[in-house]
């Protein structure tokens, strides 16, 4: 276990992982929510109800977390074990403060798979916002294959999980993303390999077919040369106006076409493609276009809505982190806008969970060293990396500002890929983490990787900080503001 509060957690993370180097202490913290963290259990083999963290079963080797929360405050969170070893989920009903292990969303991959078996590359969760005949909110998980997306769907708060192991309507996929509308609609959206297109289809019967597929895509006729030249970020879908935002950073205009594919130029434009018509067809916006040398493609661009229909975009430029926000359903834009602050100097792997009209949440990888002219990946071992969380209580009022903590113990030290399979270095704290904030609190609870030590069957003490070590944890909010007041 990680300790019952920040302070506590961060001394004893500090004394294990890295006694005897040269890193500095901490610098103090600012003002603000304080955070408990724990380590979820890995099912199997630790038996499903496994409470954490009250248990001595309490450890993984998972990676990736997403994390939700549904309209009771109870979080559902899942974590891969890799491609082809499937997902660990887990839920919390207490405000985050224990979480209980749930059985495998994708377990019966196995003997359904019709490509790769089983599941559990890029998982991500959704909650249905109405409740289901049973009187429970339906949960979502999706993973990838490479061949397809499993889709698993439990309408008994995760006691129990049906699945679709087919859920993409064109096969040959990478990073998957699903939200969920009303009582059955759930969509997920997905790089196609061929064309690179983003791809959205959704179900109308809880996941069980996905029947209707976007045409042309998220990526309409007028900005087909983001064909091949986009980094696709997360699907979104706001339960009022049943609005679906889908964001991704790419090319600027069709004359980078050809920069784009040969790597010469970066992405220096993030766009959100929006569709107001339940999925069916999208029509893409530019969110912000940066200068020529810029790049916005730094895993993931990421997208959320407020209770007022408000919409946020998070996105980094491989050292600080941004935010612009729009109030007509993403035709126009604010000017971006730094999340980040000192101490904290490089900002990346963003995800943002809004609440009521302007509240607003946000979560990174933040470490206070920074070199302008080298990106993240090839920082030194003096590079101290920590999970973030600011929060905006005014976020669409421009020049309003974050206030920022520091939410877990070290998580890594040195550099830090952001180029996925792609990686040559390290890539321990692979591509994204989440947050998501209880309704019925307003209170956050942060899902995230870390490699430092903590004890599991392959990571010792000498092992923390390499991909032996690699493990799911969860900081959760025990005081402070929230984003929701209509409580």
């Amino acid at each position: 276990m990680l300790g019952a509060t920040l302070r506590t957690a961060m001394v004893a993370t500090l004394v294990t992982a890295v006694a005897g180097s040269s890193v500095p202490p901490p610098p103090s913290l600012s003002l603000g929510p304080e955070f408990a963290n724990l380590v979820l259990a890995a099912t199997p083999p630790a038996p499903v109800g496994t409470l954490c963290p009250a248990s001595s079963a309490c450890w993984n080797n998972a990676v990736e977390p997403q994390i939700r929360a549904d309209g009771d405050g109870t979080f559902y969170v899942s974590t891969e074990n890799g491609l082809f070893a499937g997902t660990i989920a887990a839920k919390s009903t207490d405000g985050g403060l224990h979480y209980a292990s749930l059985s495998s969303p994708n377990a019966t991959s196995k003997s359904g798979e019709t490509g790769f078996a089983p599941g559990g590359g890029d998982t991500d969760v959704a909650v249905a916002p109405e409740r289901n005949a049973g009187g429970s909110y339906t949960v979502y998980v999706a993973s990838l294959t490479l061949a397809e997306v499993d889709v698993s769907t439990s309408f008994d708060g995760g006691a129990t999980w049906r699945l679709n192991p087919t859920g993409a309507q064109v096969p040959g996929d990478d990073r998957e993303w699903i939200a969920a509308d009303g009582v059955r609609k759930v969509c997920i959206s997905y790089h196609d390999l061929a064309t690179f297109n983003v791809d959205v289809d959704c179900s109308y019967d809880a996941g069980r077919t996905f029947t209707q597929h976007a045409v042309p895509g998220a990526i309409d006729a007028a900005h087909a040369f983001l064909l091949q030249n986009n980094q696709i970020g997360n699907l979104t879908i706001d339960p009022s106006s049943h609005v679906l935002y889908q964001v991704l950073a790419g090319i600027a205009n069709r004359t980078e076409i050809s920069c784009g594919i040969a790597g010469t130029c970066g992405y220096r434009a993030v766009w959100i493609a929006v569709s107001t018509d339940g999925g069916r067809t999208f029509t893409d916006y530019p969110v912000v276009v940066g200068p020529r040398g810029m790049s916005y493609n730094h895993i993931f661009p990421n997208v959320a809505v407020d209770r007022a229909g408000a919409v946020y975009v998070l996105y980094s430029d491989d050292h600080s982190l941004f935010y612009s926000f729009s109030t007509d359903r993403g035709r126009t834009w604010s000017s971006p806008a730094q999340v980040n602050q000192a101490p904290v100097r490089t900002a990346i792997f963003p995800w943002a969970v809004a609440g009521d009209a302007g509240r607003l949440d946000v979560v990174y990888y933040g470490t206070a060293y920074r070199n302008g002219s080298m990106p993240p990946d090839d920082y030194p071992k003096s590079a101290v990396w920590y999970a973030y969380f600011a929060q905006n209580l005014n976020a669409m009022s421009p020049g309003s500002v974050f206030t920022q903590v520091r939410a877990t113990p070290v998580v890594h030290l040195g550099g830090v890929c952001e180029r996925g399979v792609s990686c040559a270095g390290n890539r321990d704290l692979f591509d994204d983490f989440g947050v998501a904030a209880s309704p019925t609190t307003g209170l956050a609870s942060i899902a995230y990787t870390t490699d430092q030590y903590a004890p599991s069957p392959r990571c010792t003490a000498a092992r923390a900080n390499t991909f032996a070590c690699d493990h799911t944890a969860i900081a959760t909010q025990n005081g402070g503001p929230g984003i929701f007041v209509r409580l």
